[in-house]
């Protein structure tokens, strides 16, 4: 079984809880283990959220007003991609590493959070065009009764 889709957002906070619905919906109809659907859902929902703070380039006159999400279903494994059009990542202004911070911090959590959810991460830039690009992947565990299991 393989299922993807790709939501091309507006850099809107309103945004971030229409795709971690939507993977929740696909992943519950699939037959996808509870926990992992909430793992990913909060990882997908700290990847857009940082895509929505930091994805956009306004100073500088750069497209910033979407992003873009999708994620691919396949087999055993999850993978979830969230790309902006801002900056990116430079020698001067790199891609921060993932720190655990304090549970009542209100800013900084977010890649430290991808980290601990997701099998895999990946942080970078676009290939070719402005904007960074978050990665994750994740092993999927199935209900007993999934419908849409892997075979």
């Amino acid at each position: 079984m393989s299922i993807w889709w790709s939501l091309h957002l507006r850099r809107d906070a309103a945004s971030v809880p229409l795709a971690r619905r939507l993977l929740l919906g696909t992943m519950e109809t699939a037959g996808v283990d509870p926990d992992v659907c909430y793992d990913l859902s909060v990882a997908l929902s700290e990847a857009c959220a940082n895509a929505v703070e930091h994805g956009g380039d306004t100073a500088h006159g750069g497209c910033s007003e979407a992003y873009r999400v999708t994620a691919y279903l396949d087999g055993e494994k999850c993978r979830i991609e969230v790309d902006d059009s801002g900056p990116g990542f430079t020698a001067e202004r790199p891609a921060p590493a993932p720190v655990r911070m304090s549970a009542d911090a209100e800013h900084g959590r977010g890649l430290f959070l991808i980290q601990e959810l997701a099998d895999h991460v990946h942080i970078g830039n676009k290939p070719g065009r402005a904007g960074a690009v978050v990665s994750f992947d994740k092993i999927l565990k199935w209900r007993k009764d999934a419908p849409l299991m892997a075979v």
